[in-house]
């Protein structure tokens, strides 16, 4: 028996949501469907993908390194279709593209890679930079765009942006840890145990404000800069943290795993988007560029 493309999509928003509810809204398809897709998977692969508790399904291990080929498969077929619906691009000169380095990790080399095969005529520059900086480029006319994080603009009246991606922050801890076993996760609970606090992309400003919204504060164990450390702390059992779904990765550099749980209070999204100039004339070939990348970042993160 063979794996269908509908299959991979429910194991990837079974792996994404960790219950049989929410992935069947999101592949708009009734629960037993997906249930059925699951249990016919795993048979045809042989293995265990996932594992019930108290709050849905969690990955296995196996099921965990089964993530990636699925989104290759996905991807693949989503570039496929959209390779033959689209025309040639005819696009050509030059594209200034402004990033952070969130932004630069996580999203420019697959973006950059298809973007080239996808625009052969166009040279794209991507200048990675921090967020004021980015702003005043695109202010002064030395970038034409930017991906960034919109909640952190300060120029709103001068920039106008389109979001592509809304990335949930959920809860990082490693797998054996108490708040894992609880089917309710709060800040509170999150506060009664060390924090390990990513300094990156202003991360720490977004943070503040929403434990401060709850009067809480997390117990700083450890803060960093660097988001391999980040993930390796937790790995290792020393604090936990709350990151965003884009930077997420199940294992740590020393191969030690790392889970996901949502938190109760609303934490906000990472949202990126594109930004530009307000005012600007309207340009066909930013556009083109816009659409292509509202596709590809769709692609690449299934969301």
């Amino acid at each position: 028996m063979q794996l269908t493309l509908r299959q991979f999509e429910y194991f990837l928003a079974l792996a994404e949501t960790g219950q049989v509810s929410k992935a069947a809204l999101r592949c708009n398809v009734s629960q037993s469907s997906v249930t059925v897709a699951l249990r016919a998977m795993e048979q045809t692969l042989g293995v265990s993908l996932f594992v019930r508790h108290a709050k849905g399904l969690r990955l296995t291990e196996t099921g965990e390194r089964f993530v990636s080929h699925a989104r290759n498969v996905t991807n693949a077929a989503s570039r496929a279709i959209q390779d033959i619906r689209a025309a040639p691009s005819e696009l050509s000169g030059r594209l200034r593209i402004g990033v952070t380095e969130t932004i630069s990790a996580y999203l420019v080399p697959s973006v950059l890679s298809t973007a080239e095969q996808y625009f052969p005529h166009l040279h794209i520059q991507m200048i990675e930079s921090d967020r004021p900086s980015i702003e005043g480029a695109l202010l002064d006319g030395s970038i034409d765009l930017a991906l960034l994080i919109v909640s952190n603009l300060t120029e709103r009246d001068e920039l106008e942006y389109d979001i592509m991606l809304k990335s949930p922050r959920r809860l990082w801890t490693h797998p054996d840890h108490p708040l894992q076993q609880r089917s309710k996760v709060s800040l509170h609970d999150v506060a009664q145990y060390d924090y390990i606090l990513l300094d990156m992309d202003e991360h720490i400003h977004t943070m503040e404000r929403y434990w401060r919204r709850h009067q809480l504060r997390p117990n700083v164990y450890f803060q960093s800069k660097s988001l391999e450390a980040v993930r390796s702390l937790v790995a290792f059992q020393k604090g936990v943290a709350i990151l965003s779904d884009l930077v997420y990765r199940p294992w740590s550099l020393e191969g030690r795993r790392i889970v996901r749980c949502n938190v109760s209070e609303v934490v906000p999204t990472m949202d990126i988007g594109a930004v530009w100039r307000k005012g600007t004339q309207r340009c066909k070939n930013r556009e083109i560029v816009l659409r292509f990348l509202h596709a590809s970042i769709k692609a690449m993160t299934q969301e």
